[in-house]
């Protein structure tokens, strides 16, 4: 996710002096984020995802973490196995929701087979046209940078979100050995110029505030954590005008960029111009129909969070909005 400040004049076009550039991008353009690797196209947060959202030119990979039983940062939205798309060693599907990663060695989390939806699943019918790779396990963070260094692409940004839940404190690694152990992979793979963390539990953003002050956060946010103080590192919500200034409160005193991050839903034009008043990125989720894209884009969104990266890429190429990555995104039917 890029920090993204408005750094064009409207009228003249030119860079206004002391402008926070975005890493990786040239302003203006617009970031194309492909949500868990684009899980409309390929199973979530697999490798097999995360190649094919770089083939399509994506800005921007997003993407959630743990910490497994031996302090491995891994990718999985779920704090637990999720019986929707995992099998067994043999093949089988879970029953119910298995372990929690937390308790869970790398090797036995990897034991597991995440390459395609359950066929009886309801979670997996928005997701019909995705295709499967059996085989795919769940990754390491450090396989992902791999990938992508690999690939030679050289300009794809991460946008990294910690699976962490102040309402179930057992369930994960606690905030500081996550955001220690998800720092040090990064500056391991010499990634931090191209790394956003993001979480809905600010502490962790805090954190990040305090051990990686360049690196920009993504403050999430959605109905049911605002109205929970725990999640918003203490500050209650109602305490302030909007979001987009309880944002700025929760991350005052950091020198990266800050970006918010609200449910599509619940977004209005004038929240938008607030936040970009306040010098923060907008960026919403998880949008996957056209005419939701369309309508953001008239707000005047920075960028979008979308589990079908290809539908937003034709959305853009019809409006004549240039994201970062200026590969051409195949033409989709509609959603």
């Amino acid at each position: 996710m890029t920090a993204l400040v408005r750094c064009i004049s409207v009228l003249a076009g030119a860079l206004l002096v002391g402008c926070v550039a975005p890493p990786a991008s040239s302003a203006g353009s617009f970031d194309l984020q492909a949500h868990r690797g684009g899980r409309g196209l390929a199973p979530e947060n697999t490798l097999a995802a995360f190649r094919n959202a770089m083939q399509l030119g994506v800005t921007t990979l997003e993407l959630d973490i743990g910490l497994t039983a031996d302090n491995v940062v891994v990718i999985s939205h779920d704090t637990a196995l999720n019986p929707d798309h995992t099998r067994d060693a043999r093949g089988a599907w879970l029953p119910a929701v298995g372990p929690t990663i937390r308790s869970m060695t790398l090797a036995q989390v990897q034991a597991h087979d995440v390459g395609r939806l359950h066929p009886d699943s309801s979670y997996g019918k928005p997701f019909s046209s995705q295709k499967p790779s059996d085989g795919e396990r769940i990754p390491t963070l450090a396989a992902l940078f791999a990938l992508a260094s690999e690939s030679g692409n050289t300009q794809v940004r991460f946008n990294i979100e910690t699976k962490i839940d102040p309402t179930r404190p057992d369930e994960t690694a606690a905030p500081e050995p996550m955001v220690r152990a998800l720092l040090a992979e990064i500056d391991k793979a010499g990634m931090a110029r191209r790394v956003t963390i993001q979480s809905f539990d600010w502490r962790t953003l805090a954190l990040v505030g305090q051990l990686g002050p360049d690196l920009p956060r993504a403050y999430l946010t959605s109905p049911r954590t605002l109205r929970d103080s725990r999640w918003t590192l203490g500050l209650d919500a109602t305490s302030f005008g909007s979001t987009p200034l309880l944002v700025q409160a929760a991350s005052a005193g950091g020198k990266a960029p800050v970006i918010w991050s609200p449910a599509f839903n619940d977004l209005t034009p004038a929240q938008v111009r607030q936040a970009q008043a306040l010098k923060m990125t907008v960026l919403p989720w998880t949008v996957n129909q056209r005419v939701d894209m369309l309508r953001l884009l008239d707000m005047g969104v920075d960028g979008i969070i979308t589990d079908f990266p290809d539908v937003l890429g034709d959305v853009l190429r019809e409006r004549g909005v240039a994201a970062m990555d200026h590969r051409v995104l195949p033409v989709t039917t509609a959603r």
